[in-house]
């Protein structure tokens, strides 16, 4: 019999005559209750998953199942690049919206900020379909701005769903023409009552930009027919809730052979570095795969100075070869993995909209660590410089008890234990020996704050007129808020009396449009 877990708090304070039987419940039941507590999502059974690997797999299965939409598509990217690409899936849409499905379509408005003209949009609103842009600047909101809804979904009639992290565009398929290849990204395509989370999420933002979605759009899980033996959560990451950052971190703490990681703007926060860590030196295989260079050169950077901490504990750091890595993805002791759109970084733990699966199925978990193992292959790892560059094959395996020593050893030796190799033998051996790469950051901080100061001095005037600009903006748009929230206490007040009287209470609007 597998081992049981029961409460007994606060049972001596019960008289006996009304002591009732506890209820045991068995270990796998309490994990799935954790889990589900930590993401903030349920697990949902009888699915079918499977992996698509780049915008060669993703676009033409995301192509196929719109153009046999019937009934409704919801579309949620970051943005839509206005190239072939983005006008191959815009056409797509305006012709089924042309057809009289339902088609709705979702963007960030910083993600596409000088990525698609308004023309696009408004051609796709011309055939029907309804678009939305999500947080555009306003005056009465200075700073919110930061948030964004950094999701990348495709639902169809509640049968077949898509989440992934690519977003739209050329990039994805690379420039064959110019030698280029397209950027790494993975996605999934799920069947079955999941699709009705998928729909679901997609509801939550949408209700934030208008009038929400009808009933008919939002299928129950009961009314889809099961379509494989698979059980995922679909985490529908909200601002400042952290469901995926939490369960990140339980992961970190739960694995016990593997935890192989996948992100394009790794900036880990301290706790969670340290959770990798620790699992790095009680024995488990912890591997993180990162962008050799990025389309944001200041994340290179960032990731490469959270580099050292990683390597003395035991973590092992790949850096991909290729023009640009976008995954986002972790597979865990071959039964568990993750696969959306939150990057290991604050920015998507806290402050955006993310979507992602946590699928836990043993094929699927195999499928990823292949590929995982595919990506390695074409990429250069990053090593602590001791006597020379270690090659993946003759470096020996640590025991628990070497790891924690040699970590304890490193880190009393500090950036001493760091050595530069010859470029010769790093490209032989296709690592390179990690460098003072906190010297590129400290010099970028230095002339930021030197550039800064020197503005304060030589234009004190323009630099005070740029603050009361911003005082004045972020008084102002405070004092509409808080009289849009009296009108708001003022009418409930109002609708208090009419119940009072008998009368029937009015419907008003909570979308925050007053």
């Amino acid at each position: 019999m597998g081992a049981r877990l029961c409460y007994n708090v606060g049972m001596d304070e019960i008289p006996d005559k009304e002591r009732k039987p506890q209820k045991i419940l068995p270990i796998r039941v309490l994990a799935e209750q954790v889990f589900s507590r930590t993401a903030g999502a349920p697990l949902s059974k009888g699915n079918s998953v499977k992996l698509l690997k780049d915008g060669r797999e993703n676009y033409p299965a995301w192509a196929e199942a719109i153009s046999a939409a019937r009934h409704y598509v919801h579309f949620e990217n970051y943005f839509v690049q206005e190239d072939d690409i983005g006008k191959g899936f815009a056409d797509l849409l305006t012709a089924k919206a042309r057809e009289g499905v339902r088609v709705r379509v979702l963007y960030d408005w910083f993600g596409a900020l000088g990525k698609a003209s308004r023309g696009l949009w408004k051609r796709l609103r011309i055939a029907g379909a309804d678009v939305r842009c999500f947080n555009p600047p306003r005056v009465d909101n200075p700073v919110g701005w930061f948030t964004r809804d950094h999701r990348k979904m495709i639902s169809i009639d509640g049968r077949i769903a898509f989440v992934t992290g690519l977003c739209v565009g050329r990039k994805w398929m690379g420039y064959p023409e110019r030698s280029l290849d397209p950027w790494r990204d993975t996605g999934v395509v799920v069947r079955g009552p999941a699709v009705a989370d998928i729909d679901l999420a997609f509801a939550q933002v949408w209700e934030t930009l208008g009038k929400p979605l009808p009933e008919d759009e939002l299928p129950e899980p009961d009314s889809i027919p099961i379509d494989g033996d698979v059980a995922l959560r679909v985490m529908a990451s909200l601002p400042n809730t952290a469901g995926v950052y939490r369960l990140d971190q339980l992961i970190a703490a739960l694995a016990r052979n593997s935890l192989w990681l996948t992100d394009a703007y790794f900036a880990g926060a301290p706790s969670y570095v340290q959770a990798l860590r620790s699992a790095a030196m009680d024995g488990v295989d912890v591997r993180l795969l990162v962008p050799g260079s990025s389309d944001i050169p200041v994340f290179r950077a960032i990731s490469r100075v959270g580099y050292y901490s990683l390597l003395e504990a035991g973590v092992r750091v790949f850096e991909w070869n290729g023009p640009m890595l976008h995954a986002k993805t972790a597979v865990a002791d071959g039964r568990w993995a993750r696969v959306g759109s939150t990057n290991l970084n604050m920015a998507s733990w806290i402050g955006n909209y993310e979507l992602d699966v946590a699928v836990e199925d043993e094929h699927f978990a195999h499928a990823m660590e292949e590929m995982y193992l595919e990506d390695l292959a074409k990429s250069t790892e990053i090593v602590l410089g001791e006597r020379g560059v270690r090659t993946v094959q003759h470096r020996p395996a640590w025991s628990v008890k070497q790891r924690k020593r040699r970590a304890a050893a490193m880190s009393r030796a500090g950036a001493g234990a760091i050595r530069i190799g010859s470029a010769v033998s790093a490209a032989m051996t296709n690592h390179r020996v990690l460098g003072p790469t906190e010297a590129q950051i400290m010099a970028v901080t230095g002339v930021f704050v030197l550039a800064l100061s020197s503005v304060l001095v030589l234009w004190p005037k323009w630099v005070g007129i740029l603050l009361a600009v911003l005082g004045t903006w972020l008084g102002v748009s405070l004092l509409i808020r808080g009289y849009r929230l009296f009108m708001i206490r003022r009418r409930a007040g109002d609708d208090g009396e009419e119940e009072d009287r008998g009368d029937p209470p009015s419907m008003r609007s909570t979308d925050g449009s007053g």
